[in-house]
Order: C-alpha cells, then sequence, then structure tokens
C-alpha cells in the first residue's frame, strides 16, 4: 500500500463514474449488523471486488459492498462488510476504505461490532457505546512511511470517539427508553476466542469488551479529521468463572436480535447532524 494518494485517486475515479456526491456520512456496518442498509434510499452499490485496492471480505456474514444512499436527507457511504486482521489483511488495507471514505466527503464516521462482554455488569444482547480503546491487535495502519497530505504524524487520540455523539446517542437512547451500556473496547487479532486466563488479563487493562475489529479504522478516521461514534453489541459473556463454549452461529443470531436498536439509534443520530 505504498503511494496511498495514487491508490485512492484510482479508486474514486471508478467511483466516480457512479456519482460525483459529496458523503458527509460514513457507515461501517459489523457482523450480523448489517440491517441499516434497509434503512438506506439506495442509489448506487459497487462490489468490493470492482474497486481498485479494496480487499475482499472473506467472513461468512460480511457481504462486501460499498452502498451509496440517503439517510433521513443525508447523504451516507456505507460498507456492508468490514476487513479484520485475522483475514490476513495488513493494517494498512483494512483501513483503506476509511481513507477512501474521506476523499468522497466523509466527517463523521459510524462504526459498529459485535463483541463478548467482560465486565459483570454486562449481559448479552446490550448495546455499549464505545467511550475509548485499548489496542492490543500488536499493529497500527500509521506505521511505516506518513504521507502528510492524509493526515499527521503523530495523531492526537485524547477523544478517539466523539464526545458530542455520544451525547446525542445517549440522549435518543434515554428518549426511546432502549438500555445501553457506556465503556471501553479492547482490539485483539483472533480469530481464536479467548482463554478464562486471557479474559481475566483483559478485564485487567480497564476493559468492559473484547473484540478483534474498529481500532484501525478509528485511528486512521481520527487522523484524518473525522468524528467516530463506535456502537457496539455484547453477543456473548466473558465470565472466566462460569465460561462456557460459544457458537459462532449465537453470536451472528444475537447481534441480530440486537441489531434494529442499534439501527435506530445510528439513524437518529443521522439525523442530528
Amino acid at each position: 500500500m505504498e503511494n496511498l494518494k495514487e491508490k485512492i485517486q484510482e479508486t474514486l475515479k471508478v467511483i466516480r463514474q457512479q456519482t460525483e456526491e459529496e458523503y458527509p456520512v460514513g457507515i461501517i456496518l459489523g457482523t450480523g449488523l448489517g440491517g441499516l442498509v434497509k434503512e438506506i434510499k439506495i442509489d448506487h452499490e459497487i462490489d468490493y471486488a470492482d474497486l481498485p485496492y479494496f480487499p475482499i471480505s472473506t467472513v461468512e456474514s460480511h457481504r462486501g459492498k460499498l452502498i451509496f444512499g440517503t439517510i433521513s436527507d443525508k447523504k451516507v457511504v456505507a460498507m456492508q462488510g468490514r476487513f479484520h486482521y485475522y483475514e490476513g489483511y495488513t493494517m494498512k488495507q483494512i483501513t483503506y476504505p476509511v481513507r477512501v471514505m474521506k476523499f468522497l466527503g466523509v466527517k463523521t464516521l459510524l462504526v459498529s461490532n459485535a463483541c463478548g462482554g467482560m465486565n459483570p455488569q454486562f449481559k448479552r444482547g446490550d448495546i455499549m457505546l464505545m467511550t475509548d480503546h485499548i489496542n492490543l491487535l500488536g499493529d497500527n495502519p500509521l506505521i511505516g512511511k506518513n504521507e502528510d497530505d492524509l493526515g499527521p504524524r503523530f495523531p492526537d487520540m485524547s477523544e478517539p470517539y466523539s464526545h458530542e455523539l455520544l451525547r446525542i446517542s445517549e440522549e435518543i437512547a434515554s428518549k426511546n427508553k432502549i438500555k445501553i451500556q457506556k465503556g471501553v473496547y479492547v482490539a485483539v487479532a483472533g480469530p481464536n476466542l479467548e482463554t478464562k486466563s486471557e479474559y481475566r488479563f483483559l478485564r485487567a487493562t480497564g476493559a468492559d469488551v473484547v473484540g478483534m475489529s474498529t481500532i484501525p479504522e478509528n485511528i486512521v478516521a481520527n487522523q484524518m479529521g473525522m468524528k467516530v461514534l463506535g456502537i457496539s453489541i455484547i453477543t456473548d459473556e466473558c465470565f472466566p468463572e462460569s465460561l462456557k463454549p460459544v457458537d459462532v452461529n449465537e453470536i451472528i443470531s444475537t447481534a441480530m436480535k440486537a441489531e434494529p436498536k442499534m439501527t435506530f439509534i445510528m439513524k437518529e443520530v443521522i439525523k442530528r447532524i
């Protein structure tokens, strides 16, 4: 992924054959969380396979389309399917779509994910607003030569998730009697789930939930000056004392059951920004 700006321009050239619109809102949909697409009045869809330098999602529940349209009179571009470090992609490949989004006009990025709950006050099916994160992926998308036109060498991360967007989300949830949690998300490489001792260690770091995504995209979004809202759905309970085997189909099923509440919050946030 050298010469990022040149590659971005090649990808944009293909996209601009379909649309010349600016899209102020970007959306990344996580595992089992594609329902928001139904709320988009779709103008254009482009398969990742047709976009230069876009990776192809290898995870079964991730569709692999870039969707352009409108939600509540706001132009949005949505990734229906994301990429993960455990798929074998580099951090620069994983975050490449976020950089393309910036050049499409994205100022606000909404990111969703499925995760495991480690905070004993959190339950399966809960929705959590991400207030902060801990990167234990063992890598960073900003490593390597910095292209100053894309963002600073040392971006500030004192507010990785927008306080304003968190406030708006809390107001929406409270008004509509949707229970939400707030907490810290830690990302690990995966793809295996964690051992009992690993859950104890991760909880001791100050994390409330654990997942395998989101943080790389957040880092690049912050470097490029976007505001970010991160929403997690807790799909399994990761309490060492009562840990049970987890089936991936159960994780996806739980995400899909809780997803309408998350979709509602995201849709209402988009209305207000």
